[in-house]
């Protein structure tokens, strides 16, 4: 076995990490013929992509896993690019079971929202969901990278927060103007950051493919080559990944919720080799 330090395993303080469920967007209705022809992404008539009929059975199937594996017990937060797509990704995966008006106090999701022909989705035992503009799609020229105005989003998601989304109307993006890689990344690894300002340990991310290429594909240099290419690697429509973050430059500096001081009741407990040392003085 290779005992040089590429094959060496690596420690980290638990409560300098997190667990992130990244989770890229159902199928929407622009993906059906963008991803045949590129230029299919200018059309107007995607603006803000909903859903297709085949997303919403992929976020059904994925919703199925999120539960059988007990993963939906162990998320403390889920945040959401505010784009339709996201959004009803985000609430169907995660949401609650089926709405009734006299149980809930708001739905996730009021019904057909973004013409999905769906009935309302309760926010009963679900876990928070937080709109934040930071991991949204590539910004400008494409319609459907365009959001609505929060206020629209909050008739349509009632209980998930948009209080972090600073502009009722979109002011990023551009339609003259094509945000690149480049910038994408740094945005990318400006939310990373802010991700630890939460005090939440498991997140579930609903987020965009260019977003993850881009985000990902900037991290990871310090891992095994195969690592990095199974980390930044492109996602399907529907496709989760769990990934660990860790927090090298201690942003977060929070403080272990598990770790025990010992020395309790406090006493002599010298190790036995230095207890061994002293005996021989």
């Amino acid at each position: 076995m290779d005992g040089g330090a590429a094959a060496s395993p690596a420690l980290f303080p638990l409560h300098r990490c997190k667990t992130i469920h990244l989770v890229r967007h159902a199928q929407g209705i622009h993906n059906v013929e963008g991803d045949k022809n590129y230029k299919a992404y200018m059309n107007p008539h995607y603006f803000d992509a909903h859903l297709t009929q085949l997303g919403w059975h992929q976020v059904d199937n994925l919703r199925n896993h999120v539960h059988s594996s007990g993963l939906i017990n162990k998320i403390d937060l889920v945040i959401a690019s505010p784009l339709m797509r996201t959004l009803q990704t985000a609430v169907g995966v995660f949401g609650g079971e089926g709405y009734r008006d006299k149980a809930d106090v708001l739905p996730l999701m009021v019904a057909n929202a973004g013409d999905c022909n769906r009935a309302a989705i309760s926010s009963l035992n679900a876990p928070p969901i937080v709109a934040v503009e930071l991991c949204r799609e590539h910004l400008g020229v494409h319609p459907c990278d365009r959001r609505r105005s929060v206020s629209e989003y909050q008739f349509l998601f009632p209980a998930v927060d948009f209080s972090l989304i600073d502009s009722d109307e979109d002011i990023l993006w551009k339609a003259n103007v094509r945000e690149t890689k480049e910038e994408l990344a740094a945005r990318g690894l400006k939310f990373m950051n802010w991700l630890w300002t939460r005090n939440e340990k498991e997140i579930a991310i609903v987020t965009h493919s260019g977003f993850l290429f881009h985000t990902l594909n900037g991290l990871g240099n310090d891992c095994n080559p195969l690592v990095k290419k199974e980390i930044s690697k492109h996602f399907a429509n529907c496709e989760l990944r769990s990934m660990i973050i860790v927090d090298k430059s201690m942003t977060g500096s929070t403080s272990s919720t598990t770790n025990y001081p010992g020395k309790i009741p406090p006493g002599l407990d010298l190790p036995s080799d230095v207890a061994g040392e002293n005996l021989q003085k």
